[in-house]
């Protein structure tokens, strides 16, 4: 395979919007063929008998049966806040929003 060309490098540098002068597109050509390559010895690894997979070791999630038990009531959860209202906790607004729940 034919490495990167200078004329790519300054083709992806414009759509990129990054202005790369005579050294630095030789810099990152040689640098973006390293990667190339990287990525080309990679997909010569895969083979068609090996099953995609998203994690190397199978997995099983150990989780609990969800269970009603006895929490806080809205007074104790409510007594440290710093503000409230309404029965919530009140915290400052962050998005603008106008409505009033």
């Amino acid at each position: 395979m034919p490495g990167i060309t200078r004329e790519e490098v300054a083709h992806l540098a414009r759509l990129a919007r990054l202005e790369l002068h005579g050294a630095e597109v030789d810099h990152f050509a040689g640098q973006l063929d390293a990667v190339i390559g990287a990525v080309a010895r990679v997909s010569e690894a895969a083979d068609q008998d090996v099953p995609p997979t998203s994690h190397p070791l199978p997995l099983t999630n150990v989780v609990r049966p969800d269970r009603v038990r006895p929490s806080l009531a809205p007074e104790q959860a409510l007594a440290a806040a710093p503000a409230q209202d309404r029965m919530r906790f009140k915290v400052p607004r962050i998005l603008g929003e106008d409505h009033q729940s």
